[in-house]
């Protein structure tokens, strides 16, 4: 998968504006040193994580998983029914971690409207080179 190991990291302004509708939030280290942040949108009244990064010096150590539960608490005090998220099927740590944070994957049934259209997105932009899911934690 080099071509998303080669992905760029999102730029300060690409960050903003989850920064400024309070959906972003990051992990520091004991310097106060960013080592991990997840960003979120709203999908279809539901929280959905649109990206999670955390610094391989820091993986395993259950920051991911911090965020991810800091999130939860945002979209229940905001009345969103679920987490989601798209992910790739096969790859360690993206479906199969999930799946251990309480998420499932959506048969093509459930997938709403707008997530069904950001998967139609994430396909035009080449990611289904690699078998994808969505996926959902009732909150």
């Amino acid at each position: 998968m080099p071509e998303i190991a080669d992905d760029l990291d999102p730029t300060v302004e690409e960050l903003e504006p989850y920064q400024q509708a309070g959906r972003a939030w990051v992990a520091v280290d004991g310097n106060d040193q960013p080592v991990a942040y997840l960003i979120a949108d709203e999908v279809d009244g539901c929280c959905h994580i649109e990206q999670v990064t955390v610094h391989p010096d820091y993986a395993r150590q259950g920051v991911g998983r911090e965020l991810i539960e800091e999130a939860a608490r945002w979209a229940n005090e905001q009345g969103l029914a679920a987490l989601t998220l798209t992910t790739f099927a096969e790859v360690p740590w993206n479906a199969p971690y999930y799946l251990r944070c309480g998420f499932r994957v959506l048969p093509d049934t459930e997938i709403a409207p707008e997530l069904r259209a950001l998967r139609r997105a994430e396909a035009a932009r080449g990611l289904d080179a690699w078998p994808r899911v969505c996926m959902a934690r009732d909150l």
